[in-house]
């Protein structure tokens, strides 16, 4: 199939598009920086599609002629909550208005966020199409972002994936770096529980929902075993070969620092994941999914347990000159 991909230079799309690519799919690719996707995928880079979720004629031509999409695009962080709406909100709206003036498209893969269905409650974890409760603005935009997807009349996925991890990314190698010096502060007990999933295994389910699509609906492509934070950093410190000491930080400095910290982005127009909103998700108890409904529909599941997942991790940072 041709699939175009939006997102693809960040850290999920390198993992994806060699994916694709492997299984004979013929990749096009919405990015805004052409050498930077030359640098990212060599001298044979897929075809480029220069744009962003805000070009709308960009938008119409990297659905041309196309069979399946894949939304990877996103905002993390933002200066502003009108920010992560105008990209996770409204550029979704403007990917899926351009599927929608488009017939012959047969799968649209959103990869959302776990953040969208929120901190799960005591003794339950999601499974598909409940409620959502997003404890940030993060979240709130990326569930505006599944209702423009909702509404197409193509077979859609909703992908919601917890904390993703592996190589190329620069959210995790913080932690590496914190466990390498064999010290780690944490924000409570470290008692908080999480799902997790490797970025290689994440690529494996969006191919599975291009080739097999699922009845549309909300999924959680997760590895099945769940952790800790404090279990997380310890086994950090195992893939680097050190142990690791937690020092655990009280609870209540989590709003009056993050507030701290986001006031000064602000004020220096820079984007920041330490903002007092994003203290919601630090200080939920669980972020917890279950992939059996993924599993289910289209036999996928997350081959990398937590150990291997972090030990590779290590040994690509290690190479590339990250640690």
């Amino acid at each position: 199939m041709r699939v175009f991909v939006t997102g693809a230079t960040g850290f999920v799309g390198v993992h994806l598009v060699p994916a694709l690519r492997a299984r004979g799919h013929e990749v096009a690719c919405l990015v805004r920086d052409a050498r930077k996707a030359r640098a990212r995928f060599g001298d044979a880079p897929p075809t480029i599609v220069g744009g962003d979720l805000g070009d709308r004629a960009a938008l119409a031509r990297g659905v041309a002629a196309t069979d399946a999409v894949v939304h990877l695009a996103g905002l993390v962080a933002a200066r502003s909550r009108a920010d992560l709406f105008a990209v996770n909100a409204a550029g979704t709206r403007a990917l899926a208005d351009a599927v929608r003036a488009r017939p012959g498209v047969r799968a649209f893969v959103h990869v959302s966020s776990l953040a969208a269905a929120g901190p799960a409650l005591p003794g339950r974890a999601p499974t598909g199409d409940e409620p959502p409760h997003p404890v940030s603005d993060y979240g709130r935009s990326k569930l505006a972002g599944e209702a423009a997807v909702r509404e197409l009349a193509v077979p859609w996925t909703i992908l919601r994936p917890p904390a993703v991890y592996g190589p190329h990314d620069r959210e995790f190698l913080r932690l590496f770096r914190i466990a390498r010096r064999g010290v780690a502060p944490m924000f409570g007990d470290g008692a908080q529980r999480l799902a997790l999933v490797y970025a290689a295994d994440l690529a494996d389910a969006i191919v599975s929902c291009i080739e097999r699509p699922p009845p549309p609906g909300i999924y959680y492509p997760a590895h099945p075993a769940p952790t800790t934070a404090r279990a997380l950093v310890e086994a950090i410190g195992v893939a680097l070969g050190r142990p690791v000491r937690v020092v655990p930080l009280p609870r209540a400095i989590v709003r009056p620092l993050f507030w701290v910290t986001g006031t000064s982005a602000r004020l220096a127009r820079r984007a920041t994941l330490l903002s007092r909103d994003k203290a919601n998700e630090i200080l939920a108890d669980a972020w917890l999914c279950s992939p059996a409904a993924l599993e289910a529909a289209t036999g996928w599941c997350a081959a990398t347990d937590l150990a291997t997942g972090l030990s590779q991790t290590a040994a690509w940072y290690r190479r590339s000159g990250w640690l």
